[in-house]
């Protein structure tokens, strides 16, 4: 227990045999249960899973004790195994249901490829533990050391950072990706588990979704870490879908948000920017090809960069109204300073 909270850790795994074993051994021993998901691997994980889970469970097992004798611990460690692949997220969805039906009261994910310190998960639970956050997530953007992430890895994150910004509302937020997460309880007994991406979005789609339902989200600093391992995304399908369904979520959240649940003028000046910057884009072009086949059309051509600027402008205006909007769902950067500060008040 952690506070007096009972903590899950999910383990999701595909092809990872060479370090899941050493991610399940090197768990604190504060994490009451242990999801390790096989997610239909083609390699050795599942007997590892099985082989260290059993290991852990049997320690245990040997430690804790009733007065009387008897023994209280039935398993630290749940092993799970997926008949056919779900993806990352679907690997995850099926640790948090295991975790909703042991009312876990803080759940969090490791991945099973060692990039993960378990000596940081304190950092990363603590907030949701403590009542200061409702999703804690890791970020390698924000700590001091970057050293072992590549300058190619750094630009991805930041671009996808602004992107998610935009998509999910939570402007404070960097790293998404990061999969270095914990979620109380509570929270995640409200959402839609089952609604939520299954593949390589998942992260994305559960920030919007956490959005949508006003819960406040901290972003826990932390060093990258990596070694050996390969990263399983292939990036020629990961990037167009990840890119609908960004812009699908930034839709959903300003319907869900600031239509359906409480009306709000940005969704206007949203609408009203996008389709007149769309427009004036559009026209440019046109007028572009005008001006190459017959040499007129400036008036036209003035009036599409007219267009593309208020487009702009009302796109700008909204964000800002947006970004306001949400200042009250971002926990300040949780670093050393910000946890002495928590500790004083």
């Amino acid at each position: 227990m952690y506070n007096e909270k009972r903590v899950g850790v999910v383990i999701p795994a595909h092809n990872e045999e060479a370090f899941v074993g050493r991610v399940i051994e090197t768990l604190p021993a504060y994490v009451d249960r242990v999801y390790a998901v096989d997610d239909c691997s083609t390699d050795d994980t599942w007997a590892e899973i099985q082989r260290h889970a059993e290991r852990a469970n049997r320690s245990r097992r040997e430690a804790t004790t009733l007065a009387d004798g008897g023994a209280t611990f039935e398993g630290v460690v749940e092993p799970i195994r997926h008949e056919t692949n779900h993806g990352r997220g679907g690997a995850t969805k099926t640790g948090y249901r295991h975790a909703l039906d042991d009312d876990i009261d803080v759940v969090a994910v490791m991945d099973a490829d060692g990039q993960m310190n378990p000596d940081m998960l304190a950092r990363i639970v603590e907030p949701v533990a403590e009542g200061w956050a409702d999703y804690a997530k890791g970020t390698r953007l924000l700590h001091r050391d970057r050293k072992q992430m590549s300058n190619w890895r750094f630009f991805g994150n930041s671009l996808l950072t602004y992107l998610t910004k935009i998509s999910s509302g939570y402007w404070g937020m960097s790293d998404p990706q990061n999969g270095f997460t914990a979620i109380s309880g509570d929270a995640l007994a409200r959402i839609d588990i089952d609604g939520l991406y299954d593949d390589y979005g998942f992260l994305n789609d559960m920030l919007t979704t956490l959005n949508i339902h006003q819960f406040r989200v901290a972003d826990v600093s932390h060093p990258a870490v990596y070694g050996e391992e390969q990263s399983g995304i292939r990036y020629s399908s990961f990037v167009p879908r990840l890119s609908v369904l960004l812009a699908r979520n930034f839709t959903r959240r300003l319907v869900a948000r600031y239509v359906i649940h409480d009306f709000h003028p940005l969704i206007l000046l949203y609408s009203a920017g996008i389709a007149s910057a769309i427009g004036g884009a559009l026209g440019g072009l046109f007028t572009l090809g005008t001006l190459i086949d017959s040499g007129v059309g400036f008036v036209q051509g003035a009036l599409s960069l007219l267009l593309l600027i208020v487009g702009v402008i009302a796109i700008a205006v909204g964000m800002a109204y947006d970004l306001e909007t949400n200042e009250g769902l971002r926990v300040p950067q949780y670093d050393e300073t910000t946890h002495a500060d928590q500790e004083g008040r």
